[in-house]
């Protein structure tokens, strides 16, 4: 009980949302208003409960119009099936609250306009979070498959390149259609807003994945991978290489031929303790 109220402590109602519900009350739309809040809730709290289960250190919850956002203190070395059941567990409440509002209609305690109604929003709920842009479920759902195969921050600026693609592309298409459409607009300014946010604090994204590994705080790894470089290369472009779900072995080669080996730790202290950033990381072979 005391998680309970704990999470519910965390709840904060975007200045968005605060906007639709005095548009609802001027307007008279309350009974649209109340169904919104509640499958935003519900959706949301989705996300909160599955995060909470894995012990995963949950920041705020912000509620928007059109879902929100869990924030949380992680930072890309929980396990990917973890975060996989995080994100879908916000979309996933959409069934149940469907199943939920058929068995009141059937029972004539919803009326059919209510019903439609209800469904409605659900749909377009389910179907905008899923978008694949950043950060909607869809973008996170899109890092993480991109994470499967490519480093921590390419997938990560693929995400936002790909988010920013197809704002553009939303943008054009309601100018061209339904250009009048505020609520539209207020989703768009959020995304590009959270955005470009994201985007001038990448370097800063990527730090605390480093960050979490040097401390050992990382609980996702499942195997060793290796990863061949040049013993003239940066010491930063090498960890700009670091995937999720591994610990590395860098092989250094100097040439066509393997000079030596390091551990992924000894390269972390390198950068964060003795802050050689730039230098090639053939020199440290002296010094391990």
């Amino acid at each position: 009980m005391n998680n309970i109220i704990v999470l519910l402590s965390k709840v904060y109602i975007h200045p968005l949302l605060w906007f639709l519900i005095g548009i609802g009350i001027i307007t008279g739309h309350v009974r649209e208003l109340i169904m919104l809040f509640l499958i935003v809730f519900v959706h949301e709290m989705g996300h909160v409960l599955a995060a909470h289960f894995f012990s995963w250190r949950i920041k705020r919850i912000a509620l928007l119009p059109f879902g929100g956002v869990a924030e949380v203190d992680e930072h890309g070395n929980r396990p990917i099936k973890q975060e996989l059941i995080v994100i879908l567990a916000g979309p996933l409440q959409h069934i149940w609250l469907l199943g939920v509002g058929y068995l009141l209609y059937t029972t004539s305690l919803m009326s059919e306009d209510s019903f439609q109604l209800f469904v409605n929003q659900n749909l377009v709920i389910f179907s905008l979070n899923l978008l694949p842009i950043w950060p909607l479920d869809g973008g996170k759902l899109l890092f993480v498959i991109l994470s499967l195969k490519e480093s921590f921050s390419n997938a990560h600026k693929r995400t936002l390149y790909c988010s920013f693609i197809l704002i553009v592309a939303m943008v054009v298409l309601f100018l061209i259609t339904y250009p009048f459409q505020l609520n539209f607009w207020m989703i768009i300014s959020f995304l590009a807003y959270s955005l470009i946010i994201e985007w001038r604090q990448r370097h800063y994204v990527f730090m605390r994945f480093l960050l979490e590994r040097y401390y050992g705080k990382q609980d996702s790894v499942q195997q060793l991978k290796s990863i061949v470089v040049d013993d003239v290369e940066q010491i930063h472009h090498v960890l700009l290489k670091f995937q999720r779900g591994y610990k590395h072995s860098i092989i250094v080669q100097r040439g066509e031929k393997e000079s030596a080996s390091l551990d992924e730790n000894e390269l972390l202290h390198a950068y964060f303790s003795e802050k050689l950033v730039t230098q090639p990381i053939g020199d440290l072979l002296y010094e391990y």
